[in-house]
């Protein structure tokens, strides 16, 4: 709890490194600790040259078992990343997923979705986007240029995240600040990809609708009272 008594609730999701030989342990090891702070899986690590269908038995499995689990694609690689991680692998969430902009088609200012792209909108499949993590693995040269903006406004399931404060030496208020700052995104666009992101995570609905309703929607409607 924090010195003011609110309450923070805290989950861990569970990482293989996708350039390691697939096995089932860290499947088996989220499994083991579900009901004591494990809410999911994640397959992380370098992209290119090691595809998400690698581990598809492992996937299976936690399917098969009803665990939520999200796949790195399309961040340093592009749509085959993403299909796989969402057509063979069935991802509940993608972290990243920025690259299914090479699904997007822009021509005199309108956008044709090709088939994936599509297809990962109209599931409402979120995208777990790291702004400046993105930039320093090559999506863009720079935050103008980042695709989120335009994956917002066509309705994708747009959520703000950090990636790795460490290496990308940032944090969630920096992240929406330069969104804000290079993008014009105000108190109501934060306040969307928020909920979004309260939406997606791996906890209950019942515990993430409560989230929203008792701190998040407060919170910003206190801040525009402010």
């Amino acid at each position: 709890a924090t010195a003011e008594g609110n309450r923070i609730v805290a989950r861990q999701i569970v990482t293989s490194m996708r350039h390691a030989e697939p096995t089932l342990e860290v499947a088996e090891l989220a499994l083991a600790y579900r009901d004591d702070s494990v809410c999911g899986f994640d397959i992380a690590g370098a992209e290119d040259g090691f595809p998400p269908a690698r581990f598809v038995e492992a996937f299976g499995f936690l399917k098969r078992n009803n665990m939520f689990f999200t796949i790195h694609a399309g961040e340093a690689f592009g749509l085959p990343s993403i299909w796989e991680a969402v057509q063979v692998c069935g991802a509940d969430r993608l972290g990243h997923g920025v690259r299914i902009v090479e699904d997007i088609e822009l021509s005199d200012g309108a956008a044709k979705l090709g088939r994936l792209a599509a297809y990962v909108r109209d599931a409402r499949i979120p995208l777990e986007v790291a702004p400046s993590s993105n930039l320093q693995t090559g999506i863009a040269t720079t935050m103008a240029d980042h695709p989120v903006d335009l994956l917002k406004d066509l309705g994708f399931n747009v959520t703000v995240n950090c990636d790795n404060r460490l290496m990308s030496a940032t944090t969630m208020s920096r992240e929406f600040a330069l969104l804000s700052e290079t993008f014009g995104w105000d108190l109501d666009d934060v306040e969307w990809c928020t909920v979004n992101a309260m939406r997606a995570a791996f906890l209950h609905h019942d515990q993430r609708e409560s989230l929203i309703r008792e701190v998040i929607r407060p919170a910003f409607a206190a801040a525009r009272a402010a």
